[in-house]
């Protein structure tokens, strides 16, 4: 018989957490998924807060997300940017891109896919 802690977890107590300068990333394993809880200050941008202190440019991990509460830009290379706001459900294949916190209220995302390796050190 499974346990009850087994078949139910929280992000209030996550597996792992990684935190870099105005961004924590709450890690939860359960049924061999790996789920994440982003969140984000105002005035984070990944290629300065997670991608520059690793001498990165682009974030290249693919990415299923949706989105809690505030708003974000995704941008590419080419000069695309989308805007995801709550309720969207936002895909980013493995390709470079970077993204910062629209507005001046936290973003706080729901990583469905991607997060095992999203800022990861």
């Amino acid at each position: 018989m499974q346990h009850l802690d087994e078949i139910l977890r929280s992000f209030d107590r996550p597996d792992e957490v990684r935190e870099f300068e105005k961004m924590r990333l709450e890690i939860v394993r359960i049924g061999g998924q790996t789920l994440g809880r982003a969140i984000y200050e105002p005035g984070w941008k990944w290629s300065t807060h997670v991608g520059a202190p690793r001498g990165e440019r682009w974030c290249q991990v693919e990415h299923l997300y949706t989105v809690i509460e505030g708003g974000a830009v995704a941008a590419f290379p080419d000069g695309r940017q989308t805007e995801i706001r709550p309720g969207a459900v936002h895909y980013i294949p493995p390709v470079p891109h970077d993204s910062w916190v629209a507005g001046e209220t936290r973003y706080v995302s729901l990583h469905l896919l991607g997060a095992d390796e999203y800022a990861k050190e």
